[in-house]
Formats: C-alpha cells, sequence, structure tokens
C-alpha cells in the first residue's frame, strides 16, 4: 500500500496541477467518453496507455481474457454486462473495442487448465470460451501456436457475443454504434485489428 500512496503522493504534486482544469470540467458537466474498450485485466495491458488516451475519453471493462458473456438478464451476477449497459445504454458510446493480448493467463488457462489453487471461479468463467478453444484447436493443432490463435479467437467471440445484446445489435444496425476487436502484443507493442474478413493485420 505504502507504494501506492508514494504513487497517489506523485500524482497530487505533478500531474494533478497540470490536468486540474480538465478534472474540473469532467466533474461538472459529466463524462462522454469516445469508446469503450473491453480488455483483459492483465497488469501488463494498459488500454488508456495503448491507444494514448487521458481522462474521461475511454470507458474501460476489465475482467480475465476479456470476455463478453452472451446476453443473459436472469442471472445473478452480471458486472461485465452491466457495465457494457451502462456504456451503451447510458452514455451512449459510439464504439466498442473488443481488446484481447498475447501471452494472456485467462486463454492459458483455457487450453492446459488454470493453474493449481485457481480453481473457484476462473475455471468456470473461461467456460464461456470453450467454443473460442475449438475454434482455434480445429484451425492452429500444433500447440507452441494454438495460445496466439485462441486470444484471437475469444476476441472473435466476445464481438459476436455483444451482437446478442439487443440494444447492441439495434445500434449496430442503425450505425449508431461500432464494433471492433483489436489484439495487443505485449512483446512488441504491435496492435493487431480484426478486419472484415476475420483476419487479424497490423494497424
Amino acid at each position: 500500500m505504502q507504494d501506492l500512496l508514494e504513487g497517489y503522493q506523485a500524482f497530487r504534486r505533478t500531474t494533478w496541477p497540470s490536468h486540474r482544469a480538465l478534472f474540473e470540467a469532467l466533474a461538472q458537466r459529466g463524462q462522454k467518453p469516445r469508446a469503450l474498450v473491453i480488455a483483459c485485466s492483465d497488469s501488463r495491458v494498459d488500454p488508456t496507455m495503448i491507444f494514448n488516451a487521458g481522462p474521461g475519453e475511454l470507458f474501460v471493462i476489465r475482467n480475465v481474457a476479456n470476455l463478453v458473456p452472451p446476453y443473459a438478464p436472469d442471472r445473478p451476477t452480471q458486472g461485465t454486462s452491466a457495465a457494457l449497459e451502462f456504456a451503451v445504454r447510458g452514455l451512449e458510446v459510439p464504439a466498442i473495442v473488443v481488446l484481447g493480448h498475447g501471452m494472456c493467463g485467462g486463454v492459458k488457462a483455457l487450453l492446459q487448465g488454470a493453474p493449481a489453487g485457481v480453481s473457484d471461479f476462473v475455471p468456470a468463467w473461461m467456460q464461456l470460451a470453450q467454443e473460442a478453444r475449438r475454434r482455434a484447436l480445429e484451425c492452429v493443432p500444433v500447440p507452441a501456436e494454438a495460445q496466439a490463435a485462441c486470444e484471437q479467437e475469444v476476441v472473435k467471440l466476445s464481438l459476436r457475443n455483444l451482437m446478442t445484446f439487443p440494444w447492441v445489435a439495434e445500434r449496430v444496425a442503425a450505425r449508431r454504434l461500432r464494433l471492433d476487436g483489436a489484439v495487443f502484443d505485449i512483446r512488441t507493442g504491435l496492435l493487431l485489428l480484426l478486419g472484415e474478413d476475420g483476419r487479424f493485420r497490423g494497424a
């Protein structure tokens, strides 16, 4: 905690004074982010850094393996879906980006099983991505290449699941909302974007 407090104190000394007017304006007029980014919780993947965004520019949802569950309002716990609804219906974001990444631990657990001691929630959560696992292994049977293929397939699956939300599908059909998929490579810093042909290419 001490390290975090020291970081906060540095923020108050250096960052806050130069951004004070921006924060005050955001407090007064509220937020109007230009995009919703659904990203992994991995500490090495920071959407605001990757997209060089400032406060108020991105609404970010983070969870294990950047998964979007299918539309199911009768389920008791819906953290990702609740945040999605707020961004789309409450804030009217014009764009959603599903941001996957290389070396994803959630995808590794999907392919190889969760690490020892990680058994209460992660395996059940990653069951949502079984279709992505199947598709990846069908296309790339080589284990060494399956990880990257599955990371891409999880992004595609999340995009398909987004379209099961009626208020997402309606806005996409009316061209009021755009959906995009991307994968960030931690090792190289390169961003791959999903094209209309289903392939990922460099941005």
